[in-house]
């Protein structure tokens, strides 16, 4: 479980093919403390670590590789990492899994003074979890969403999270990781209601 609340941002070192999917290493300075069967949120994709050695190594399933954007990492990509939740931490950003739901892509950014404002087109079948001043978790950032729009959604991104994830360094058309709340799902569930 996670918060969306990006802990630390790391570096791409390699991205290899293994067994149908891909193993790729991280360096970050949290990955020392790290150990090996640890999870990470990579992206807001939860990761185990398999290997520990100045950097983190994770083993990335064909499943994750088609519903997310870790299959497009390459060398020196920048990736949000967070570690999971303690019990005795606070929840500062919203219920988090690490279970993506899907991807979407950014068609707009504006500055809006200090503030960018993102729009992010996503499939309908995750839009229709987004709501306006909902939760939701970009590429597994915590944000708040501004409204609704046809096929999109927005979102104002404080200068902090510009600057301490890498969400200020993608631009328009780039995939992101979504991850709705999840607490929609499980209500929609209990209420009958799910798609099969």
């Amino acid at each position: 479980m996670f918060t969306g609340i990006i802990e630390n941002t790391g570096i791409v070192s390699s991205v290899t093919s293994a067994g149908g999917g891909l193993r790729i290493s991280i360096k970050s300075k949290i990955a020392m403390e790290l150990q090996i069967g640890d999870s990470l949120a990579v992206n807001g994709v939860c990761l185990t670590v398999i290997e520990r050695s100045g950097e983190v190594a994770f083993e990335i399933s064909p499943e994750t590789i088609r519903n997310t954007n870790i299959g497009e990492l390459k060398i020196n990509s920048k990736v949000n990492l967070e570690r999971p939740l303690r019990l005795s931490d606070r929840l500062g950003g919203h219920i988090v899994t690490g279970h993506v739901d899907g991807t979407g892509v950014i068609t707009n950014k504006k500055q809006e003074g200090d503030y960018t404002l993102y729009a992010f087109e996503a499939p309908r079948d995750i839009l229709k979890y987004i709501v306006k001043k909902g939760s939701v978790a970009v590429d597994g950032i915590s944000l708040t969403v501004t409204g609704l729009n046809g096929n999109s959604f927005g979102a104002a991104i404080i200068p902090h999270t510009l600057n301490e994830t890498n969400i200020g360094e993608k631009g328009i058309g780039s995939k992101v990781n979504i991850e709705v709340d999840i607490i929609g799902k499980y209500i929609e569930k209990f209420m009958g209601r799910e798609d099969a």
